[in-house]
C-alpha cells in the first residue's frame, strides 16, 4: 500500500456537497430540488449567518456555494469575503435578481466560479455547479498536498532540514559537509534520514515537493 492509499484510507475524503444560502424560502426549496435531481449532497442556509455557523463547513469534502447577493444582514459579497479570509476552499456561485454588471465583475474578480441571474436557468446552474466542484476538487487536492508535505518537514531535526535546504540545491554530500562544518558520513546518513522522512527516492521528487512549499533551490 503506497502512503498515499494509506492515508486515503485512514481520512476518508466525505462527498461533495453543494451549500444554498438564499433568505427566500421558495428560492431554497427549489435549489435544492433541482440540485438533488442532479445527485448532488445539498445542505440550504437562510442567512449568511447561520451558514458561517455551520459546523461541518470547516471540516467538508470538495464542495461550492450558490449564494443570494442581496441578503439581510450579512451579504453575498460579504460572505465571500469572510470565506477568503478564513481560506476555505469554496467555490462560489452568485445567483441574484437584483446584480449589476460592477457587482458582477468584482464577484468574478475575487475568484467567483459564475454569476447567475434569477430565475436562474437549470441548465446553466448545474453547469456550473459541474464546474465549481471540479475546481473545489482540484483545490482540495492541492491543499491536501501541502498538508502532507508540512506534516513531513515538521518530522525533521534542524540540522536534516538544514541538509534538505542544500541538497536540494544540488551540492554534493563533501561541499554540504563543508557547508555545515561536519564530515561526509555524516551528512550521507543525515541525507538517507531526510530522503525516508519526506517520502521520496529522487532527489528531482524532493526538490519538486520542497517548492511546493516555498523552499527553494538557493542556498
Amino acid at each position: 500500500m503506497t502512503p498515499e492509499t494509506r492515508r486515503a484510507t485512514l481520512n476518508p475524503r466525505p462527498s461533495p456537497a453543494v451549500f444554498v444560502v438564499d433568505d427566500d424560502a421558495s428560492v431554497r426549496r427549489a435549489l435544492m430540488r433541482l440540485i438533488k435531481s442532479a445527485g448532488y449532497e445539498v445542505q440550504a442556509f437562510a442567512s449568511a449567518r447561520d451558514f458561517l455557523d455551520y459546523s461541518r463547513i470547516n471540516d467538508a469534502g470538495p464542495g461550492c456555494l450558490v449564494l443570494d447577493v442581496r441578503m439581510p444582514g450579512l451579504s453575498g459579497l460579504d460572505l465571500q469575503h469572510e470565506l477568503q479570509a478564513a481560506n476555505a476552499l469554496l467555490p462560489i456561485i452568485f445567483i441574484t435578481g437584483h446584480g449589476d454588471i460592477p457587482m458582477s465583475v468584482q464577484a468574478m474578480k475575487e475568484g467567483a466560479v459564475d454569476f447567475l441571474p434569477k430565475p436562474v436557468k437549470d441548465t446553466a446552474l448545474l453547469n456550473a455547479v459541474e464546474q465549481a466542484l471540479e475546481r473545489a476538487s482540484r483545490e482540495r487536492a492541492a491543499h491536501d498536498e501541502i498538508e502532507d508535505i508540512r506534516r513531513r518537514l515538521d518530522t525533521l531535526t534542524p540540522r536534516e532540514l538544514d541538509v534538505l535546504r542544500l541538497v536540494i540545491t544540488g551540492m554534493l554530500n563533501k561541499q554540504i559537509a563543508y557547508q555545515l562544518g561536519t564530515v561526509e558520513k555524516t551528512i550521507k546518513v543525515h541525507r538517507a534520514r531526510v530522503m525516508e522522512k519526506m517520502e521520496v527516492q529522487s532527489l528531482a521528487k524532493l526538490v519538486r515537493i520542497a517548492e511546493r512549499v516555498g523552499i527553494g533551490t538557493t542556498a
